[in-house]
């Protein structure tokens, strides 16, 4: 199994806060670091910073030296898709080509309202994505001159200075390296066909292993249905993660986990059972244990969600106790 550390920034933390979590989980050996995209403050404190995700990463592109950047997921309402393909290629050179490229439709409408940016329904938000995938394809991958008229965006002449860093592991496509594209969801049937046709890797988020397995196997028809090799189609699930040396320890994270969550005490018991069908909780033991179950899933990499970025001591655990022992 592999692993990448996934936070949720804008839970309030500084850009000092990010680099300090993405130093560590380099030294660690996670191979990637990600970060959520939103403007909105939650679950946490509304007053608290909520950094733009490609600056953010602009910045670790240069403050980190070996781990990979990337978001779950950009939502295509954020940026214009043009301008989205300029920004990823800029931080892809500025990390020597470390980045990888994870795009979605959006969901929260907080995210958007209050900075005037429009958020219109999903079926519209979908569409764009697609143009999107398409934009990501073609100025990555295309010759010069590549057009395209899509449902809400048209390219003409299309031309990309820089592409994507040619290195090593990449996807190659028209014999051009580009980034790795990603996207994500709980596996709708339009979000599956979607990866089918467009994505390197699908990221399934909030699932529990036996869902996770039945997801998986729709995905596999999803790809059958549009002629490509299902095994062609890394697989990846996002799962919030909170583990402890002991159960002394797991109570006192558990009480962390219910401040950021601003429940009351006497819902602990039952927000921990329902957390423990879907996320990565416990013991070391219970932690590998787990993860077990997500591979047999079909699952080849977790995005270790993590509620508690400020709890280094947390991920120091994480990294010793579950990456190579898995």
């Amino acid at each position: 199994m592999r692993f990448a550390l996934m936070v949720e920034p804008q839970q309030g933390l500084t850009y000092d806060d990010q680099l300090a979590v993405a130093r560590l989980a380099e030294e660690l050996g996670f191979e990637a670091f990600f970060r959520s995209d939103h403007y909105a403050n939650f679950p946490g404190d509304a007053d608290g910073p909520a950094t733009d995700a490609w600056a953010v990463l602009a910045g670790l592109a240069r403050d980190t030296r070996t781990i990979g950047l990337g978001t779950l997921v950009s939502p295509v309402t954020f940026r214009h898709p043009g301008n989205f393909v300029k920004v990823v290629t800029t931080v892809d050179h500025m990390s020597g080509g470390r980045v990888e490229i994870g795009v979605g439709a959006g969901w929260n409408e907080e995210d958007h309202l209050p900075l005037g940016l429009p958020f219109p329904p999903i079926a519209e938000r979908a569409d764009l994505l697609e143009d999107e995938l398409a934009m990501l394809h073609g100025l990555l991958a295309e010759d010069d001159g590549w057009s395209y008229s899509g449902t809400h965006v048209t390219v003409t002449g299309g031309r990309l200075r820089p592409r994507g860093v040619d290195r090593p592991g990449r996807p190659a496509e028209h014999g051009r390296v580009r980034p790795r594209i990603l996207t994500g969801g709980d596996g709708s049937p339009r979000g599956l066909r979607i990866a089918a046709r467009w994505a390197d890797e699908f990221n399934l988020s909030s699932s529990s292993p036996e869902r996770t397995a039945e997801k998986m196997a729709a995905l596999d028809d999803a790809c059958r249905s549009t002629g490509r090799d299902p095994n062609s189609l890394a697989r990846s699930a996002m799962v919030g993660t909170m583990i402890a040396a002991d159960e002394a320890g797991l109570e006192r994270r558990r009480d962390a986990m219910l401040h950021t969550f601003a429940l009351r005490a006497s819902q602990a018991d039952e927000w921990l059972a329902g957390r423990r069908k879907r996320w990565i909780v416990g013991t070391p033991d219970e932690a590998r244990a787990m993860v077990r179950r997500y591979a047999e899933a079909g699952v080849e990499r977790v995005m270790l969600q993590d509620f508690l970025p400020w709890d280094l001591e947390m991920i120091d655990l994480m990294g010793r106790e579950l990456i190579g022992k898995v």
